[in-house]
């Protein structure tokens, strides 16, 4: 695959990709060795600067990756890659390619080392900022470096995991950019 052009939008924005919580695939790595894994446990903690926590537990391929060089891209994936997030999840990095064994196009990331995802529908690539909640909690703070949007992408629903291994898919979006006032500068589309 050819990479898209994809366009940057401004690191605050990282809420919008993940405010309504879609799975999201997380690499880690670098080019040489990248891996992927599955994430749905993560959350936004504040806008400005943006802050993304998330966990990735010790029995994790990903979690010494990211605990040794810091930096992972979380991937937003359409809802047309659902099979290919779910077998994500069940194998380990540590016996496969998993860019390769999923036809994935890993891509250069403009901030980090580890490489971004063709595919998917944005790449919000982050460095870890606090990892004093990891031995912990499993949690990571992660700072938002940038975000890259594949404008390319048809299928532009996102999915979202019930957490007893059904899925929905985004559905019918309404309007009410009118009614929140308080929040216009967040009004940018992605």
């Amino acid at each position: 695959m050819k990479a898209p052009a994809m366009r940057e939008v401004s690191g605050n924005k990282a809420y919008r990709l993940l405010e309504a919580g879609p799975i999201v695939l997380v690499a880690t790595g670098d080019q040489a060795r990248p891996n992927l894994m599955t994430m749905g446990f993560h959350m936004v903690i504040q806008h400005d600067p943006p802050l993304i926590g998330c966990v990735i537990g010790p029995w994790d391929h990903s979690f010494t990756a990211l605990r040794e060089t810091g930096e992972c891209v979380i991937s937003i994936p359409g809802a047309d890659l659902a099979s290919k997030v779910v077998d994500i999840g069940n194998c380990s990095g540590a016996d496969a390619d998993k860019f390769a064994r999923f036809h994935l196009t890993a891509i250069p990331s403009r901030s980090v080392r580890p490489p971004s995802i063709a595919e998917c529908l944005a790449n919000i690539e982050c460095v870890v900022a606090d990892d004093t909640m990891v031995d912990r909690y499993s949690l990571f703070v992660l700072s938002v470096k940038t975000i890259t949007v594949n404008d390319s992408r048809k299928e532009r629903r996102t999915l979202h995991h019930n957490g007893d291994g059904t899925f929905s898919i985004d559905g019918t979006t309404i309007d009410l950019r009118n009614r929140m006032v308080r929040w216009k500068q967040f009004q940018v589309d992605l």
